[in-house]
């Protein structure tokens, strides 16, 4: 392996670590919202901020010409040409709620390409990496994604917006596309549920709205493990539309999706 890729490997793995553990064993039993974001339910906790300021401090003793994109405010350029892209909770809702599905999510960029992905998901004792190139992996198990089924018996996760507008037109796409499918999953974290492509929980996985430190990481696994990823068309992967699903589906998925408009709202 390219030893710098090595290197942000290892400082993903430990960064995410820490936070994990952190937000696993120092949740407060009365965890409150600290601040709202796109709307009244798109929730900051205390831990959310918390956890943000544990994994930029240990970036900047650790890669300290390094820039770093952070949900909650962390923003500086750096001048290495490597980039970290953080989401110190992705499934806030469920770490409020105390529900298992959130996880802590650490990409690394080289120059504007993500070349190193961690997705830490503590409750569940999982974690997923992948380094561009090298195979995706949970632990030391080799990921890959399930062979394309036939449209009608995928697996299909999703995740829904905040803004209430969004939520109406995401709800006509579920509508028309539910009947068409085995099922649909709605995990409440868009880094676990691309994790669950490249681990073949799910068939396949889309989403509006997401924000590059959602998808970061877990697209990088997804795609390590065999999926394809993209938005609309001949689009990558971005706020726009997030799509992921091994060859086979992800082009008939992509195709509907685009029909259906899942990219308005």
């Amino acid at each position: 392996m390219n030893p710098l890729k090595a290197e942000l490997l290892s400082v993903a793995l430990e960064a995410a670590a820490r936070a994990g553990a952190l937000l696993r064993d120092g949740r407060p039993d009365d965890l409150g919202v600290a601040a709202t974001k796109t709307s009244p339910i798109d929730v900051v906790t205390e831990m959310d901020l918390a956890a943000e300021k544990l994994i930029t401090d240990f970036l900047a003793e650790r890669r300290p010409a390094d820039g770093v994109l952070g949900e909650e405010g962390a923003s500086t350029a750096g001048t290495s040409g490597v980039r970290w892209v953080v989401d110190p909770i992705d499934g806030t809702v469920n770490y409020l709620y105390g529900l298992p599905s959130w996880a802590v999510s650490i990409a690394a960029e080289i120059d504007g390409e993500t070349a190193v992905g961690v997705v830490a998901a503590p409750v569940r004792g999982e974690t997923y990496r992948a380094v561009r190139g090298e195979g995706a992996f949970a632990g030391d198990r080799p990921l890959r994604v399930r062979p394309a089924p036939a449209f009608g018996q995928a697996l299909i996760g999703t995740g829904f917006g905040y803004l209430t507008e969004r939520r109406a037109a995401q709800a006509e796409v579920l509508r028309a596309l539910l009947p068409e499918v085995r099922d649909i999953r709605r995990g409440g974290s868009a880094a676990i549920d691309l994790c669950d492509v490249a681990c073949g929980r799910l068939d396949g996985y889309y989403e509006r709205g997401l924000n590059p430190w959602d998808y970061a990481a877990g697209a990088l696994i997804a795609q390590e493990a065999g999926a394809l990823t993209g938005g609309r068309p001949g689009d990558p992967a971005s706020g726009e539309l997030t799509v992921a699903a091994p060859p086979g589906l992800f082009e008939p998925l992509q195709a509907r999706l685009e029909e259906l408009g899942a990219w308005r709202g």
